[in-house]
């Protein structure tokens, strides 16, 4: 059941974005990227100060999941561009469990970063599939 709330979201992200008008049958990628680009921006929108870091975490274990299904939907097609999402989501994971460990403004400033880079991949890898969505 908590999958048709995400699944919804996506739905509408891909209306939103464009994503959805490919015509009468978009290819399951579409959905899966509209997925993956859903929980970017839930990350995008985690409230770390008033929330803490868990928040974060459970959406990286999302965006991980909606990677892999989208991974299984693209096939080798896209593997490069899903390949710079996942090591950005890795990285962010890595610097979220770093900023655990060592509680500062440093940490939360990698985290961050490696927030910014991942938005930047995903926004890659939607560009890279622009022309089958």
């Amino acid at each position: 059941m908590k999958r048709m709330p995400a699944r919804i979201a996506a739905m509408t992200v891909a209306a939103t974005l464009g994503i959805g008008g490919c015509g009468a049958d978009p290819p399951p990628v579409c959905a899966s990227l509209a997925a993956v680009q859903t929980t970017m921006h839930q990350i995008r929108n985690v409230n770390v100060a008033e929330n803490g870091l868990p928040p974060l975490k459970a959406q990286l274990q999302q965006l991980r999941a909606d990677v892999r299904q989208l991974l299984t939907d693209a096939g080798a097609q896209f593997a490069a561009e899903i390949a710079a999402v996942r090591a950005a989501s890795e990285q962010v994971s890595e610097s979220v469990a770093a900023a655990r460990e060592t509680p500062g403004v440093a940490g939360l400033a990698s985290v961050r970063t490696a927030l910014a880079q991942l938005q930047a991949g995903v926004r890659t890898l939607g560009d890279a599939m622009s022309g089958t969505c």
